[in-house]
């Protein structure tokens, strides 16, 4: 009985070795994916690598029959291992510096040297039995014999991790709020399995494990159930780092990207692993229900997560939130974009034409600045529409039984498109021909008066959205600010608060906000909808730019780019070379490849150094920013 226990804890720890490196390696791919600028999530994407290579070996190592292909895997695996306390002392580093203790030299020129070391014994683990010996087989497992040299790999591992969760006690001691304390709290624990998980304690006691194989799987499926559990929870610290997001983004996120990455591939392997083992063991060693059992899994787990994942985030991530985020999900789904408005109107002016035998209608709005052309259906062009002003076109009035007023212009029956009885038109509906007479029967008016109505609804809910997008944009900026410093405040405190320079992003972003900015400096989205305009410097000079935002963020751009600008008369050396970068892609909107033949220089040259030129004025703008704060104060 025992035995067969045994063979089904190793065929378990087959399938959960294989989740593991799916699980870090999916991490790692979200680590790259979303906050790789940050410090801290680049060190633990390194972590995520080394796991991934210590796991994948495991894999193989249990896929393979032959002794000397296994002994390959398991030396390989020490690509993995050889770092492990190299990439802790990184990492623990970098979430220290992360509290505002940046190493003076010591930390770092330590983890210099565990890299030098973890180098020293990948080669002698490569190079022969200096490390590790011949292959052993025992209780199911495979490990290497140990030699010498892999006792001064485990006091060196020894005193690596112990440094390293030295360093993350004093980043714990050093953490202000509550939050970041707990948060704090989850890596020094979730930490531990990793490290113990990458570790090749069967060199240490194989012989031993080996008397009681039972108990050495049993306790090698919970060290793999550990480092699973582990790997999520430092991942879902680690994603805080170097994002100003809502929490609840950065969870659903996260959450969203395990549920299709890890658990998805994991049990789709799981499944095919048991069906081929249940195959085989009936007799059918290569069954054709493997494929069919994994697409059935598949769609099944789309169809629950699609179900499942949107309640479960409403109920976990959002709180005492929860009404204000069905809010805005639901005007997110319910919102009338510019095509599901011209889809509408067309719907609304083909009744309109089917009932009253029109050739062609349209529907206008009227604004502030004059008519505005929303649709038209009849393929005719209406050129003297649009350059009419907000009052309606020169044209006759008539009074229609059930309808009211309208308007007879240049052959078209125009229906004022009114919110309530008597109020000012916000838009127009326009029929060729003539309404009026006996042409309609009475429920043909009021079935066009329907319509009207329907028109009517439909330019109003576009007019409140209008509005509702011109307060986001306006509110956007100001929200960025305060999110990117909320996010320092769980770590910087009072500091983070405090500094004149707290409402900006981190370099990189600004860098990358500066450049689209620059982009489109002469008009486009990039610059009316930068987050740079809630700037303080760029709110301290609305006044001598008539009020007008963008004009005063581009006005500071030009600033910014002559503070780069060299003293004395303008030349073509490589001292004005980033000014004159700037001033003829920018300032100039010269192309390219112009500017790359005036300069003397290849486009790859150009890209180059147009980077570091960019990087200089966002220098230049945090230099305002701080002036702005200083006046300010």
């Amino acid at each position: 009985m025992f035995e067969s226990l045994t063979n089904a804890l190793v065929f378990l720890n087959q399938i959960l070795d294989a989740g593991n490196t799916i699980t870090a390696f999916s991490l790692l791919l979200y680590s790259l994916t979303f906050n790789l600028r940050d410090r801290v999530a680049r060190a633990f994407a390194v972590l995520l690598a080394c796991v991934t290579a210590v796991y994948f070996m495991d894999v193989l190592v249990g896929s393979t029959a032959s002794p000397a292909e296994k002994e390959l895997w398991l030396r390989l695996q020490w690509a993995g291992i050889a770092f492990v306390p190299a990439v802790y002392l990184q990492f623990s580093d970098a979430l220290l510096a992360a509290t505002g203790r940046p190493s003076r030299g010591r930390r770092k020129f330590a983890v210099r040297i565990s890299y030098l070391a973890g180098i020293v014994f990948l080669a002698l683990a490569a190079a022969g039995d200096w490390l590790a010996g011949p292959l052993r087989l025992g209780a199911g497992a495979s490990y290497l014999r140990p030699s010498l040299f892999f006792y001064a790999y485990t006091l060196f591992f020894l005193l690596g991790m112990g440094s390293a969760f030295l360093t993350l006690w004093r980043a714990y001691r050093r953490c202000l709020t509550a939050t970041s304390r707990r948060r704090m709290r989850y890596l020094m624990v979730a930490g531990v399995s990793p490290a113990l998980g990458a570790f090749p304690f069967l060199m240490l006691g194989g012989p031993v494990f080996a008397r009681a194989p039972f108990l050495l799987w049993a306790v090698v499926g919970l060290s793999n159930l550990a480092v699973a559990f582990s790997l999520i929870l430092m991942a879902y610290v680690v994603a805080y780092y170097g994002v100003s997001y809502p929490d609840r983004v950065v969870k659903s996120r996260l959450f969203q990207w395990i549920l299709r990455g890890p658990i998805v591939a994991s049990t789709v392997l799981a499944i095919m692993l048991i069906v081929s083992r249940a195959g085989a063991s009936l007799g059918f060693p290569n069954s054709r229900a493997v494929p069919f059992a994994m697409v059935a899994i598949l769609l099944l787990l789309q169809v629950v997560i699609t179900l499942v994942r949107t309640p479960l985030e409403r109920w976990l991530f959002y709180g005492e939130d929860r009404e204000d985020v069905a809010r805005l999900h639901l005007l997110e789904d319910r919102l009338l974009t510019t095509g599901d408005l011209r889809q509408f109107l067309e719907a609304v002016l083909n009744a309109a034409c089917d009932l009253t035998g029109a050739e062609a209608a349209f529907v206008a709005a009227i604004g502030p600045s004059g008519m505005e052309l929303e649709v038209a259906v009849g393929g005719e062009s209406l050129p003297g529409l649009e350059s009419a002003g907000p009052e309606l076109p020169a044209a006759e009035r008539r009074e229609v039984d059930g309808l009211g007023s309208l308007f007879l212009w240049e052959g078209y029956s125009l229906l004022p498109l009114r919110q309530e009885e008597g109020g000012a038109p916000i838009g127009l509906l326009g029929l060729r021909g003539s309404v009026e007479g006996g042409s309609l029967s009475a429920e043909g008016v009021g079935a066009l008066h329907d319509l009207v109505g329907k028109a009517t609804v439909a330019l109003t809910d576009r007019f409140l959205q209008r509005e509702v997008f011109r307060a986001v944009d306006r509110l956007v900026p100001e929200v960025e600010a305060i999110q990117r410093m909320r996010a320092a405040a769980r770590l910087g405190g009072t500091a983070a608060l405090t500094s004149p320079l707290a409402s900006l992003p981190p370099d990189a972003d600004l860098a990358n906000l500066v450049r689209e900015a620059l982009g489109h400096y002469w008009g486009g989205p990039r610059l009316t909808q930068s987050p740079l305009l809630g700037l303080r410097v760029v709110r301290q000079s609305l006044d001598e730019h008539g009020g007008n935002p963008v004009n005063a963020l581009r006005a500071i751009l030009k600033n910014a780019i002559e503070r780069t600008r060299p003293e004395g008369e303008r030349r073509f050396t490589g001292e004005w070379v980033l000014y004159n970068i700037l001033e003829m892609k920018f300032l100039e909107g010269r192309r390219v490849r112009d500017v790359a033949m005036r300069l003397a220089m290849s486009e790859a040259d150009l890209y180059r150094k147009q980077r570091v030129a960019v990087e200089a004025v966002a220098r230049a703008v945090v230099e305002m920013e701080a002036e702005a704060a200083h006046e300010a104060a």
